[in-house]
């Protein structure tokens, strides 16, 4: 029975070929996603262990703002006094300070390079021999005066910067330029991630980023022989309470447990992916299998003639299942290889550097593809085999395949009619709970899928009958032919309308919720931002105060009012503020007052959200103790409540009266209005008036749209791609059920050749019947991916302000239309084929 097996499968190589394809895809997302996480993780892992070679401890402090219990402000960071202390510590080779924040530099266009968050300063600490172990330069220096900085080779590069040429910097505060002393190479993170790194002399980073003389980090190098241990066990005593220290072993495994983890999510997602076209795959391995059984009826009935049990018939089909499983995996694991070559060439692409490092190929990685592949083939080959088992050996007399009995069908139809019941009952029980109800809607979708798919061979006679007088109508004989046959074997039909099904649905209710949420953020910006202009850190930092004096005196400003995000406690419970411009801030946001005038906040009062005053018993009028983040108390009146609002915190407070209090105000935006509206010239201004700072984004209403509904659409089309292998899996399966119908319908299409058919309408026959089978499949999909759309939508509507369903039609058409074209590509070489047989050998062909 096994050579029997194997010869088989060489007799049905092209028959196969689909269901190859189809494992091979699912294989090549499965062993490429193992094979690139496990390839970054260990370049990074390696790259880590690098960075912290020669580190024996390494010292963080976390200092705040707070006064301590016993009435001393602690110091901002690590002080020289702190280091001279651990360098003097025996088997203490070095002790090597470090300051750090945000740093942009311009390209030859003025653009930032890097992507903000990325963009890091530095200062430069040269040891006795004038170097700083953690750079490499290639060309000039580190910087030794106030007046010069390094860049990384990309950096320098990209900007087309020269050692002694000028280069414009931007911190937090106002651009200033600098003159470029040297260039050199890091294993630094941020310059990986694409982003820029820029060294200061040691003064001017401690001055730019904390305080003179004070240090945020410091790095200790041992001397040869000494103890990592028991020199950490003496930096420790010497700390202040703010700070804490680790060995470099133990910062580089924290450091590899994080990459490891950050990986884990880009692993589950992409294998998440990789299980939903493998399961698509699953209808098209199963429809082959099934198909080439019922085609080798009589060949099966004749080996259960010649003596062979029902368990070798079974099992010469599972072997056969086996072979193909094998060898699509073995192609598969080699497509993921590259796969996993071109992801890491990708990321290059986009400006991330992958570290150097050999291509990971680990046994699980093997294992997992391999097991995949075989397993599932098996899995979808099982219900095939066990039909093949059940031919009785008198078929071998008749040419005519076993057909389902009705029993089967009723049997099936019952159990799909009950599943679909159960999840589309979870399905809105999950929805009419609300935000709790994910778990019920998620175990809902599994039972409405599994149920719809085991429907569909019955839904498909229904739904093609109601397009069947159009067919007539548009196309004559051809129409009702390729009607006809799409029904004429409901279950075929059915397994390959699932797979389309199965994309279609996560694809439709992916974008369902997708344009609902970005309509609904869009509303939510366009109904509470009356400013022209909203400006921000690229870091996402906040903007200096210098930012905020700079636009009041702007040509053309008509109001101006940072957002500037403050902490009071009111009542002896702590509560974030917003500090604003009196006056300008009903100018820059449509706040909705409830009581009160916001006109109160120029004087001695603040405003309140009416929710938060309500659930703290507060009213307008109410005089309320509050105490400020330096300590000092005040009374404030509660001058107006109003309608809680996304774009500022519960309470208002005037930056005249939180601004003494605080010693480096945070601002992560500023809103301006100007005469005249939103225009080049208005533009120009501000960012003239800026300094033309390439760090601070001038943001019109349609980039302040574009900024919160840009993410939802990024994240669409990430989804769209990832499914796109689901979906060209469905579409083989279209390709392998027509080729399998027209194969197993020769005689019947010869026939229809003999009596004035002509090859023209025997190609439009096939063509039509592809694409009632995809856009019916296509219809099931986009009915099912609404509803669960709707259902999930429940769950977040009280968290999202202005939320309503929305139906996007064009896009739904666009689908739709889609699955139609796919139908006519899939038909092109069953239809073609069809075309050119022979009618006198299809009419003897059985």
């Amino acid at each position: 029975m096994f050579r029997t097996a194997l010869r088989t499968v060489l007799a049905h190589k092209a028959r196969l070929l689909m269901t190859v394809l189809a494992v091979m895809l699912g294989v090549a997302f499965v062993s490429g996603t193992l094979v690139f996480t496990d390839t970054l993780g260990n370049a990074f892992n390696k790259q880590s262990a690098k960075s912290y070679k020669d580190v024996a401890v390494s010292v963080s402090s976390y200092a705040s703002n707070e006064t301590r219990s016993d009435g001393k402000k602690p110091e901002p960071g690590l002080s020289p006094k702190t280091l001279d202390k651990i360098g003097a510590i025996d088997g203490v080779a070095s002790v090597t300070g470090r300051v750090d924040g945000f740093a942009g530099v311009a390209d030859p266009d003025g653009k930032l390079i890097g992507n903000g968050w990325s963009n890091t300063g530095t200062n430069f600490s040269p040891g006795e021999d004038g170097k700083d172990a953690a750079y490499d330069f290639t060309d000039g220096a580190g910087p030794t005066k106030a007046d010069e900085i390094a860049l990384d080779k990309s950096t320098a590069s990209r900007g087309e910067y020269e050692v002694g040429k000028p280069v414009r910097v931007s911190t937090n505060g106002p651009v200033k330029e600098y003159t470029l002393s040297g260039i050199f190479t890091t294993e630094d993170g941020a310059v990986n991630a694409g982003g820029s790194l820029v060294l200061f002399e040691t003064a001017v980073a401690q001055k730019l980023y904390l305080e003179p003389g004070f240090f945020q980090d410091a790095t200790v190098k041992a001397a040869p022989g000494a103890s990592d241990a028991k020199i950490l066990d003496a930096v420790e005593p010497l700390l202040p309470e703010d700070a804490e220290a680790q060995t470099g072993t133990q910062l580089a495994a924290d450091q590899a447990d994080q990459i490891e983890r950050q990986l884990s999510g880009i692993n589950q997602m992409l294998l998440a992916f990789a299980a939903i076209a493998l399961f698509v795959g699953i209808f098209l391995i199963s429809n082959t299998f099934t198909m080439l059984v019922a085609q080798r009826t009589k060949e099966l009935a004749l080996l259960r003639a010649v003596g062979a049990s029902r368990r070798q018939v079974k099992r010469s089909v599972m072997i056969e299942a086996l072979v193909v499983g094998l060898f699509a995996s073995a192609v598969g694991f080699v497509l993921g290889i590259g796969l996993a070559v071109g992801l890491r060439s990708a990321m290059g692409s986009f400006g991330a550097k992958v570290p150097a490092g050999p291509l990971m190929i680990t046994p699980v990685a093997v294992a997992a593809a391999f097991g995949v592949g075989v397993v599932i083939t098996l899995i979808a080959a099982w219900l095939p085999a066990r039909r093949a088992a059940k031919i009785p050996p008198v078929a071998a007399m008749s040419s005519v395949h076993a057909v389902a009995t009705v029993k089967s069908l009723v049997l099936r139809n019952s159990i799909g009619a009950v599943l679909t019941l159960i999840g589309a009952a979870g399905i809105i029980a999950g929805a009419s709970v609300g935000k709790d109800g994910k778990l019920l809607i998620g175990g809902g979708a599994f039972f409405s899928l599994v149920g719809i798919i085991v429907l569909i061979p019955l839904l498909s006679r229904p739904v093609i009958a109601l397009v069947q007088p159009l067919l007539n109508r548009l196309y004559g004989v051809a129409g009702k032919l390729a009607g006809q046959n799409a029904v004429r074997n409901p279950r075929r039909t059915g397994a390959t309308a699932s797979a389309l099904a199965i994309g279609l649905t996560l694809v439709t209710g992916l974008t369902v919720i997708g344009v609902t949420l970005g309509q609904a953020i869009d509303k939510m910006t366009t109904d509470n931002i009356k400013a022209d202009y909203m400006v921000t850190m690229a870091s996402g930092g906040g903007l200096d105060e210098s930012a905020v004096e700079a636009l009041e005196k702007a040509p053309g400003v008509s109001a101006v009012s940072p957002q500037r995000a403050s902490y009071l406690e009111i009542k002896g419970e702590d509560t974030s503020a917003s500090a604003v411009t009196p006056g300008d801030i009903q100018r820059v946001l449509a706040l909705k007052t409830k009581s009160g005038s916001l006109d109160s906040l120029s004087g001695d009062a603040i405003a309140m959200a009416s929710d938060t005053a309500k659930s703290r018993g507060l009213k307008t009028g109410d005089t309320v103790s509050v105490k400020y983040q330096d300590d000092k108390k005040a009374r404030l009146r509660i001058g107006a409540t109003y309608e809680a609002n996304e774009f500022v915190s519960p309470v208002l407070i005037s930056t005249d009266l939180v601004g003494p209090h605080e010693a480096k105000p945070y601002t992560p935006e500023v809103y301006v209005s100007m005469d005249g509206g939103m225009t080049e010239a208005n533009e120009l201004a501000l960012v003239n008036a800026l300094g033309d700072n390439p760090a601070i984004s001038v943001s019109d209403q349609q980039d302040i749209r574009n900024m919160f509904g840009g993410m939802i659409n990024t994240a669409l089309n990430i989804m769209y791609g990832l499914l796109g292998m689901a979906l060209i899996i469905a579409v083989l399966g279209v390709v392998n059920t027509l080729a399998m119908s027209v194969f197993e319908r020769q005689q019947e299409i010869g026939m229809l050749r003999a009596i004035g058919l002509d090859r023209r309408r025997v190609k439009r026959m096939i063509r039509l019947e592809a694409v009632v089978i995809s856009v019916f499949g296509a219809l099931v999909g986009v009915g099912l991916g609404t509803f669960l759309a709707w259902a999930i939508g429940e769950t977040i509507r009280s968290s999202i302000p202005g939320y309503v369903l929305v139906l996007p039609w064009e896009r739904i058409g666009i689908f739709l239309v889609l699955a139609g074209l796919v139908g006519v590509l899939a038909a092109l070489w069953p239809a073609r084929s069809a075309a050119r047989l022979n009618m006198l050998t299809a009419i003897k062909t059985e």
